[in-house]
């Protein structure tokens, strides 16, 4: 069985980054997991930056029925033992609790080593991750890459638009790294 990664809403906020995330997930690189809350954040963050919130709710039930075991529930009661930074409490909480080995967020300081000491997971960047799944699966990488060029046809995008925006999306070493496989 593929390991278990936690996402944070951060990491989901960007299309083409999700996009990558689930794809991989779907072929067996890792099992992603979430919260209601996450969700939640996630919803909240991408309404405020402008999207129509029909769309961004069709996502979140697209996801939440392709991915119906990535729902992590009962981590609640944890949430106030956790010491890391406030707002991400939930965050830490169900990642525990769905004993995920990795915790993908862009918020890494917000995740500091003595609110880890306790737990056996692993706070990693995004770029990090990719990195790793890169390392571990570079046939399967550069071949979701090149599907998610391929189904992007209303604007259609080439591999290096899907690639600057994974760039921008802030996962440059990946993008640095993966352009040596295509």
């Amino acid at each position: 069985m593929a390991f278990p990664a936690f996402f944070d809403a951060c990491t989901l906020f960007g299309i083409r980054l999700t996009d990558l995330l689930l794809r991989l997930a779907d072929e067996g690189a890792f099992r992603a997991l979430w919260s209601d809350e996450v969700l939640e954040e996630f919803r909240r963050n991408v309404i405020r930056s402008g999207v129509d919130p029909a769309a961004v709710d069709h996502r979140i039930t697209a996801m939440q029925q392709y991915f119906p075991d990535a729902l992590v529930t009962g981590y609640e009661p944890l949430t106030a033992t956790m010491t890391c930074d406030a707002k991400d409490r939930h965050v830490l909480a169900a990642a525990i609790r769905s004993k995920a080995d990795v915790l993908v967020t862009f918020n890494v300081k917000d995740f500091p080593d003595h609110s880890l000491d306790s737990f056996d997971v692993e706070v990693v960047h995004p770029d990090d991750f990719l990195l790793d799944q890169l390392d571990l699966f570079p046939g399967l990488v550069t071949q979701v890459l090149r599907e998610l060029a391929e189904d992007y046809v209303d604007p259609p995008v080439s591999m290096n638009d899907v690639l600057e925006t994974l760039r921008r999306a802030g996962v440059p070493r990946f993008v640095e790294d993966v352009r040596r496989y295509l």
